[in-house]
C-alpha cells in the first residue's frame, strides 16, 4: 500500500514541477514523515533544488505548493522549515484505498475446492466434539474465499445406517398414528439415547430395527417419508447451531452420505476390476505394501464387507469421485479429528492408486486436536454425559452478559443480550483458532472471556478503542 501512495505523489508533484518548468533530472524526495505533526508524509529535497536554481527553498516549496494536485487524494499541504513540504492524506483516500480488492494477498494460480468439516451424524444433536471442526473449517472457507478461490462448502453429514434403522423402529413404536415427529425429537438426545437402551436391552427390537435398515436402503416409501421427516428436524437443529456461531454453513452445504448410495457398487467394482481391491475372507480390501502410507499400522482399507455391506470408507471413496467428477474440484480438504489420520491416508492413496483423481488434485487433511476439560480429559459434563454443543454456546453468551452488566450496569438487557451474543461466541471461536491447531487444548471459560492476554474480549475492546478515536 505504501509503495503505491509514494509512487502517486511522486506523480502528482512531479506535475507540478513540470508546471513550474524544473529541469525532468529533478527528483521527487518522498518519505514517510517520522512524526505525526509532519502529516503521513513528506518532500525534502525542495532545498537542493533551489540551491540549483539560486531560490529562496521556502518561497520555492510555496510555489510547488499552488501547482500540486490535490483532488480526491491530500487533505492539506503545508510548507514547513526552511522548505520541507508536508502532506497529509485524505481519509475518504485512505478508505478507499484500504477497501480495494488489490490489498488482498491473491492466489498464484485460482483453484475449485472443496472443504469439508463440521460433519456431524443426524442421530443425535451436535456436541462439543464438532465445535473444532466446524470453527477452524469456516475460518480455512473464508481464507480461501480471501484469495480467490472458488470455494464448495460440504457438511458431510450422517445420515444413513444402522443407527437410523434403531430411532426408526423407535419412532414407529411410538409415534402412533401421529404424522408428525416434530415433538418426538424435540430433544434428538434423549430420543437417541432412549432407542439405543431398547436396542441394547431388547433382541426383538434390535431385529425389528435390521429390518427398518434393509427397508430404508431397498426405498420402502413409508420408511422413506419417516426417514426424511428425521433428517429435516436433524438439520434444522444443526442449522440452529450453525447460524448461532455465526459460520457460513447452509442447508444447501449439508449432502448426506445417501447421496452417494448408488455410486457405491461402481466404486468397488472399479477398485476390483483395477485389481486395487481384493478379496480377503469374503471381505473387498485394500492393501498397501510396508512403508507405503508411512504409518506403523498397516490394517487393510477395507471397502465392502463379507456381508455385501458398505462402509464410511467405501462412501467416502464415492464422495471423492464425485467432487472431483462432478464438482471439477482441484483441492479436497477434510478439516477432521487427528485421530482419522490412517483412515485419511488409506482413502487419499486408494483413489489415487485407481486413478480416480488427476495427478495434480491436492488431497489433504487438516488434522486437529481434541478439546479438554479442567481435568485434562475429553471435555464432558460432570456425570460424564457428552456436552451439547448448544448448551456450551449458550454458557458463553450467559457469561459474557454477566461480566457485561459486572462493568456497565446502565445498559438495558436489550443491549447487554446483544453485546453478549457478539463476546461470547467470539470468545469461543478465537479461543480455538489461536491454538496450536494440531495440539489438544483445554477449554476455559474464565481465560476465553478475560479483557487481558490473546484473547478475543481484549481484541474486540482495542478495536473499539481505536474506532473511536477515528470517531
Amino acid at each position: 500500500m505504501t509503495t503505491t501512495i509514494l509512487k502517486l505523489l511522486e506523480q502528482r508533484f512531479k506535475a507540478a514541477f513540470e508546471k513550474l518548468g524544473f529541469d525532468a533530472s529533478f527528483p521527487v524526495v518522498l518519505h514517510e514523515s517520522s512524526k505525526p505533526e509532519f502529516g503521513d508524509y513528506q518532500v525534502n529535497g525542495v532545498m537542493a533544488i533551489a540551491k540549483n536554481l539560486k531560490a529562496n527553498p521556502r518561497e520555492l516549496a510555496t510555489k510547488i505548493v499552488e501547482q500540486v494536485d490535490t483532488k480526491n487524494v491530500i487533505a492539506k499541504l503545508e510548507v514547513a522549515g526552511p522548505g520541507f513540504i508536508n502532506i497529509t492524506l485524505s481519509n475518504e483516500y485512505l478508505n478507499q484505498v484500504l477497501n480495494k480488492d488489490l490489498l488482498k494477498v491473491t492466489a498464484a494460480k485460482c483453484r475449485k475446492v472443496v472443504v469439508d468439516y463440521s460433519s456431524p451424524n443426524l442421530a443425535k444433536e451436535m456436541h462439543v466434539g464438532h465445535l473444532r471442526s466446524t470453527i477452524i473449517g469456516d475460518a480455512l472457507v473464508r481464507l480461501y474465499e480471501f484469495l480467490g478461490h472458488e470455494v464448495i462448502r460440504r457438511n458431510h453429514v450422517g445420515d444413513w445406517g444402522t443407527q437410523f434403522g434403531m430411532l426408526m423402529a423407535y419412532l414407529v413404536e411410538i409415534k402412533q398414528d401421529n404424522s408428525d415427529i416434530t415433538l418426538e425429537l424435540s430433544d434428538l438426545e434423549d430420543f437417541y439415547r432412549k432407542a439405543k437402551t431398547r436396542f441394547d436391552e431388547d433382541q426383538e427390537f434390535a431385529d425389528h430395527a435390521r429390518e427398518y435398515v434393509v427397508k430404508l436402503q431397498s426405498g420402502d416409501s413409508k420408511i422413506l417419508a419417516l426417514w426424511k421427516q428425521f433428517v429435516a428436524v436433524s438439520l434444522d437443529h444443526c442449522q440452529g447451531v450453525y447460524d448461532r456461531l455465526k459460520t457460513k454453513l447452509t442447508r444447501e452445504d449439508a449432502v448426506g452420505e445417501s447421496a452417494y448410495n448408488d455410486l457405491l457398487p461402481m466404486v468397488v467394482n472399479d477398485l476390483i476390476a483395477k485389481k486395487i481391491a481384493v478379496d480377503s475372507d469374503g471381505a473387498k480390501c485394500v492393501f498397501f505394501a510396508p512403508g507405503e502410507l508411512d504409518v506403523k499400522d498397516e490394517t487393510p482399507f477395507i471397502i465392502q464387507k463379507k456381508d455385501g455391506a458398505y462402509l464410511y470408507s467405501t462412501t467416502d471413496i464415492a464422495a471423492i469421485y464425485d467432487r472431483v467428477q462432478n464438482l471439477h474440484a482441484d483441492h479436497l480438504v477434510y478439516v477432521v479429528d487427528a485421530r482419522q489420520a490412517l483412515h485419511l491416508k488409506q482413502l487419499f492413496a486408494a483413489v489415487k492408486k485407481a486413478k480416480m483423481v488427476r495427478p495434480e488434485t491436492i488431497m489433504e487433511h487438516v488434522a486437529f486436536g481434541t478439546m479438554l476439560g479442567e481435568d485434562n480429559k475429553p471435555f464432558k459434563t460432570r456425570s460424564g454425559d457428552t456436552v451439547k454443543l448448544i448448551t456450551l454456546i449458550d454458557e458463553a453468551v450467559q457469561r459474557a452478559a454477566t461480566i457485561i452488566r459486572g462493568r456497565n450496569s446502565q445498559w438495558s438487557e436489550i443491549e447487554i443480550n446483544k453485546l453478549a451474543d457478539v463476546l461470547g461466541i467470539a470468545a469461543m471461536k478465537y479461543a480455538d483458532l489461536s491454538k496450536n491447531r494440531v495440539c489438544d487444548y483445554v477449554f476455559n471459560f474464565d481465560k476465553m472471556l478475560a479483557f487481558e492476554g490473546n484473547t478475543a474480549p481484549y481484541m474486540l475492546y482495542a478495536y473499539v478503542r481505536i474506532s473511536s478515536i477515528f470517531r
